[in-house]
């Protein structure tokens, strides 16, 4: 388990990719090889959790499980290199009315038993057949329970590959979907700050307190596959 006080820096242990075709893609680093699970590990454990699976090159939870939310659990996935400023992208696609998110700056310690407790959330969801969330900043694409999405946003439907990508620089955010920005917020501002007070993280000393981390896949239950995921370190 990651002990608070020595966390490891910058994304060292992951593989950069070997794409040359510009000194740009050279920049980035691939944190799923499509094959197995290096550099992943699950959230507060050292073992696998049997819900993840590898399929057609694709990190997938629950395979299988269709439209059924199979129940909640603690076990994401997270990486084993930390990042502090980044932009970020994968692909998703998810099942009919499912949940999931993918979580950046997550902390591991025996006194944190989930990584939402640390990590802000770009959630993951089926808008369309949503049976858990309603309120629009808790839909796809929302920094969850913090800010709402652009209502312009065009999620592709369930089962079908959306694009992700998240920017966070010095406390700058921008969520990306499907090459459009959606989302736009300064982390630590005044009006930040207000939203946290009155919302969900309100009591939460933790959320959002990090400046580097792990990145997380959250297991909600529900079936979704995970593929060309990779990271670009920002100065």
């Amino acid at each position: 388990m990651i002990a608070l006080a020595t966390m490891a820096c910058g994304g060292k242990q992951a593989e950069e990719t070997t794409n040359t075709s510009s000194e740009k893609e050279t920049e980035w680093v691939t944190l799923f090889n499509g094959e197995n699970f290096d550099g992943w590990k699950t959230y507060g454990k050292d073992t696998m959790a049997t819900a993840w699976s590898i399929v057609d090159g694709a990190i997938v939870c629950n395979a299988g499980a269709g439209e059924n939310n199979v129940g909640f659990s603690s076990e994401s996935l997270v990486t084993t290199s930390t990042w502090g400023n980044f932009e970020f992208e994968l692909e998703y696609r998810i099942a009919k009315g499912g949940n999931s998110g993918i979580f950046y700056h997550v902390i591991e310690a025996d006194t944190l038993p989930f990584d939402f407790i640390t990590g802000p959330e770009y959630q993951v969801l089926d808008d369309e057949f949503s049976r858990s969330e309603t309120e629009p900043y808790k839909m796809v694409a929302s920094n969850y329970a913090m800010h709402a999405p652009a209502e312009t946003k065009k999620p592709n439907p369930h089962m079908e590959w959306n694009k992700v990508k998240i920017v966070y620089n010095n406390g700058h955010v921008e969520h990306w979907l499907n090459d459009e920005k959606v989302l736009e917020f300064e982390e630590g501002s005044e009006d930040w700050l207000a939203r946290k007070a009155a919302g969900k993280w309100a009591n939460s000393a933790t959320y959002a307190a990090f400046k580097e981390g792990a990145f997380s896949l959250q297991n909600h239950g529900d079936e979704v596959h995970y593929r060309n995921i990779r990271v670009r370190p920002l100065k």
